[in-house]
């Protein structure tokens, strides 16, 4: 059993995707620096460096699910028309329509909530400590906790993956880094869902009985 501190390390040392990292570790036996070279021979720990590429081309996608209930809108960046036209980048693109359409997040990533939206949660998080019990010497450390549980259900990067809970979508994006060669980039999104919003009407059967007979 690898570490998950370990497989955390290689990544920060390397960029390459996490499951590229596990993988390395338990084929060098858990030994850091051999899993470091490992990822360089596969071409994996390149990942970081294409990160910093200008993704300029890509793909505008669309998923629309339940009947037509919900619809998603999502534009996916890579450096290549190329590879804009590839099975794998288009694969990866309906993916994150998918993911968007499943869990609806709020934001793409933490860096996107607005501060007045992150002091609103903050407050609402310590007030939930203190009412239940919490010393207050410890209700900071728990609000923290608690917000990056809030950042995992609202921001898309940062979202397990619906198709693998065990990576995140910043995991698969870094994975589909390595493999494809180029730099590529979650840009936007738009989630529609029908009646989104709107007040709908409710039905007082009383009332159209009384209409009804009026007339």
């Amino acid at each position: 059993m690898i570490p998950a501190s370990v497989v955390k390390e290689l990544r920060e040392k390397t960029g390459a995707g996490m499951m590229d990292c596990k993988k390395a570790l338990v084929e060098t036996g858990g030994d850091l620096e051999k899993a470091i070279e490992y990822l360089r021979e596969k071409g994996l720990a390149a990942a970081a460096k294409k990160a910093g590429r200008v993704a300029a081309e890509g793909l505008v996608d669309s998923y629309i699910h339940l009947g037509g209930r919900i619809g998603v809108l999502v534009e996916v960046n890579c450096e290549t028309d190329f590879v804009a036209r590839t099975e794998e980048f288009r694969e990866f693109v309906r993916d994150i329509a998918m993911q968007i359409a499943a869990t609806n997040p709020q934001f793409l990533s933490r860096e996107d909530v607005p501060v007045e939206v992150l002091e609103k949660e903050r407050e609402i998080l310590r007030t939930q400590a203190l009412n239940e019990g919490k010393p207050e010497n410890v209700v900071e450390k728990i609000v923290s906790g608690r917000l990056e549980k809030f950042y995992k259900e609202n921001c898309l990067l940062e979202q397990a993956f619906i198709r693998d809970p065990d990576i995140t979508i910043t995991d698969l994006l870094q994975e589909k880094i390595s493999k494809i060669g180029e730099n590529i980039s979650i840009r936007r999104y738009a989630r529609f869902e029908l009646g989104e919003g709107l007040e709908k009407k409710e039905c007082n059967l009383a009332e159209e009985v009384a209409q009804m007979t009026k007339s």
